[in-house]
């Protein structure tokens, strides 16, 4: 064990971090551990967790099967790596132990882990087989030595799905991603292997398909998730006025620029800044974005002092870039500063199961504002010939129009199904 965790043990403090998505767990693990004395932090996922030890140490680590963020093996083996000497502690037997580390008051948490449970009147269901025999109120007998040296998975056997994930979600999937397509899988698993670097990404896909749901994703499971994500759409916003939205302005720098102003770049210092539509971006300006990334300075329109700023670059795009490189609307050198990484969302169009999986995802978000629907077998065959060409998007869009048509009605059927088909 290392001198830090050694001197936190010599102090006599007890300070544990508690990972699970499920809050009720949380807190009657909480209690458990508070009434032995502990000091108990909160994680709901696991790049929380990695921020919360960063910047307080823990004794212990209790962790749920699974988090919404992250890979749970992925997680383990980064725990492993940056905290060797924290215990960390598994809440049932679907991964095992996660590391070599045994803190000298691992039996205290086990003590904890079991009381949680029984006061939600989910455990003791191998009573009989537990010390002392007898039935459950038996059971709760048991000496606390008895207790404190079962091993965890013994006893821990909370209600979970099959695959021991919340319905809808699936094995290397985001919570933000719905769908279990390999391509969709592949985008969360880009996803989570480039969001705690630097590294400037590029997200190209279809009108409709997620880009900026990816970005914030990739934002959100980065080190700078306590920080802003600022958004600027290059296509949105006319072209005269594009650069001093980008870099800022002082007063005077234009006609109309009665004050200054802090462009997105340096509003987004510390955070992430996402350039939805780059290919849109004038040759000029992308000149000007190109120094900044190289430098890390910028100059406000009507300013001849360099700031500097500290931002990750997220790109999107629907156009092939390197299609725009070879067509000379866009600069090769700033195309490669980038595109480092790689991101492509997959267009809706052949992905059957994962249409019906949205289909239910975005009635159930309907239903939270107005009585729930049900959609007929008729209704989802429609939905599943059709192409798709404006991906995720549409499809909500069309299921937000079948829901207004449908009235009171508490079912959509084919008829209220109106796609976009062109004559």
């Amino acid at each position: 064990m290392g001198s830090t965790a050694q001197s936190r043990i010599s102090s006599g403090t007890r300070n544990a971090v508690l990972v699970s998505a499920d809050a009720s767990f949380r807190q009657r693990m909480r209690t458990a551990l508070t009434d032995l004395r502990w000091q108990v932090r909160e994680a709901a996922g696991g790049a929380e967790t990695l921020a919360c030890l960063d910047v307080s140490p823990a004794e212990a680590v209790v962790l749920d099967s699974w988090l919404p963020d992250l890979e749970i093996h992925e997680f383990v083996e980064e725990f492993r790596r940056v905290h060797p000497d924290v215990d960390l502690i598994m809440a049932d037997a679907s991964i095992g132990e996660g590391c070599a580390a045994r803190g000298p008051r691992r039996n205290e948490v086990l003590l904890a882990l079991r009381t949680a449970q029984a006061t939600d009147d989910a455990i003791w269901k191998t009573a009989p087989e537990l010390p002392g025999g007898g039935s459950s109120a038996g059971a709760e007998r048991v000496d606390r030595e008895s207790l404190a040296v079962r091993p965890a998975a013994a006893v821990i056997d909370r209600p979970r799905p099959e695959n021991g994930r919340p319905a809808g979600s699936c094995e290397n999937g985001l919570p933000e991603f719905v769908g279990t397509d390999p391509a969709m899988l592949e985008m969360s698993r880009r996803i989570r292997l480039v969001a705690p670097r630097m590294t400037s990404v590029l997200i190209e896909g279809p009108t409709g398909s997620g880009k900026e749901l990816v970005s914030r994703a990739i934002h959100r499971l980065s080190p700078r998730s306590a920080r802003k994500m600022v958004a600027l759409n290059c296509a949105a916003i006319p072209e005269g006025l594009l650069e001093a939205e980008l870099f800022g302005h002082t007063r005077g720098a234009f006609t109309g620029a009665v004050e200054g102003r802090v462009g997105r770049i340096e509003a987004a210092h510390g955070g992430t800044l996402f350039l939805d539509e780059i290919g849109e971006m004038p040759l000029a300006l992308q000149a000007k974005l190109l120094r900044f990334l190289e430098s890390g300075e910028l100059q406000r329109v009507g300013n001849n002092e360099s700031i500097t700023v500290d931002v990750r670059v997220v790109a999107a795009t629907h156009r092939p870039l390197a299609r725009l490189v070879e067509e000379g609307s866009f600069r090769a050198d700033l195309y490669y500063r980038l595109a480092v990484f790689m991101i492509r969302t997959p267009a809706l169009r052949g992905r059957e199961q994962d249409i019906e999986a949205l289909t239910g995802h975005f009635l159930r978000q309907m239903s939270a504002t107005s009585p729930a629907k049900q959609i007929t077998a008729a209704a989802r065959a429609r939905l599943a010939a059709w192409s798709w060409p404006g991906n995720v998007r549409e499809l909500e869009h069309v299921l937000e129009r079948a829901w207004i048509l449908a009235e009171d009605r508490p079912r959509i059927d084919f008829a209220e199904i109106e796609l976009d088909e062109m004559d």
